[in-house]
């Protein structure tokens, strides 16, 4: 099989497609035939090496969203057979393959009507979305919240999940083309956040209140000013963050406010199989839909790497093989 390996950290150029051998599943185990891989700005981290302790052994092969066809099937595997259609929430060898070998826990089953393209990309973005929505900022109908970089694969996510529960829903974009995608999704004000004085017509759309929760995709620029547009007892979703901030912590004492940071990888794994559960429940009924940016071949995978770190996202990104 084709796969693409990193042997040593840096740019996008260390991502290499190579030739390996099929892997083979042991008991509890799947191999899964990727039709396509989702690319997340995660795996750029990984690939650079930023990622500190979460940074994996080298080589490695990135990637943990993907959709195929069962290929194989190990001892002591139930609800799977070979020719299933499945989705990956986690992989053992990697999504950048044309074959990735997963634990059972780690597949579902991906419903008929939704394409392979479009099964590559639920598991980081919804699940992320999901948990930081309302395992960790317990969002509750009617609250409002504010999406930063929503035109992106969470952004989109948070936003189908939000509507669906009743939240009144702010985002924001940076491009015309990401502000109507956002609209298209069902935001209720959509701003952009280039405009000076976006953040003044956020208080002016609340009467002043401010916003019960906001889900944060670049900490290191808004954080500072995020705590000024936080209603009492708001809550800041830290998803994303690419250096430093300074930040006023009297703008968090005077609204008995907090601020709460994620990473998926870290999620205690009763959280994330529950995450997992809902985000599944939802792509079954039809609640969620995820959008797909562009389809790139595997062997231009750092194309795609250096595409999801440029601004005006638009959907998900995802390497067919």
């Amino acid at each position: 099989m084709k796969r693409i390996s990193v042997r040593e950290f840096g740019g996008p150029e260390v991502l290499k497609i190579e030739e390996a051998d099929d892997p083979r599943p042991e008991s509890g185990q799947v191999v899964v035939r990727i039709r396509a891989a989702g690319v997340n700005p995660a795996d750029t981290y990984m690939r650079s090496g930023a990622y500190g302790s979460r940074n994996p052994a080298l080589p490695f092969t990135p990637g943990s969203d993907g959709a195929g066809i069962v290929h194989a099937v190990g001892p002591d595997v139930s609800g799977l057979k070979v020719g299933d259609r499945v989705y990956t929430c986690g992989t053992l060898s990697g999504s950048y393959a044309e074959m990735a070998l997963c634990q059972r826990s780690q597949l579902q089953k991906l419903p008929d009507k939704v394409t392979f393209p479009e099964g590559a990309a639920i598991f980081v973005p919804y699940v992320t979305a999901y948990r930081a929505l309302f395992q960790l900022a317990c969002a509750e109908t009617a609250a409002t919240v504010l999406i930063h970089g929503a035109s992106g694969g969470v952004g989109i996510a948070a936003i189908q999940m939000a509507r669906r529960a009743g939240l009144r829903i702010m985002a924001t974009a940076g491009t015309a083309g990401g502000l109507e995608l956002i609209r298209e999704e069902g935001a209720d004000i959509c701003l952009d956040h280039h405009s000076p004085d976006y953040r003044q017509a956020i208080l002016e759309a609340t009467s002043g209140k401010g916003v019960d929760v906001i889900l944060e995709m670049l900490a290191n620029v808004n954080l500072g000013h995020d705590l000024e547009l936080l209603a009492e007892g708001g809550r800041v979703i830290v998803i994303g963050s690419r250096g430093p901030v300074e930040i006023v912590p009297r703008n968090l004492m005077s609204r008995n406010a907090s601020i709460i940071g994620m990473l998926l990888w870290n999620t205690p794994p009763a959280a994330l199989a529950a995450a997992i559960a809902e985000v599944n429940k939802r792509l079954v009924g039809g609640t969620i839909r995820p959008r797909v940016r562009a389809e790139i071949p595997l062997a231009n995978a750092p194309e795609a790497h250096r595409l999801v770190m440029e601004p005006g996202a638009g959907g998900k990104i995802v390497l067919i093989p």
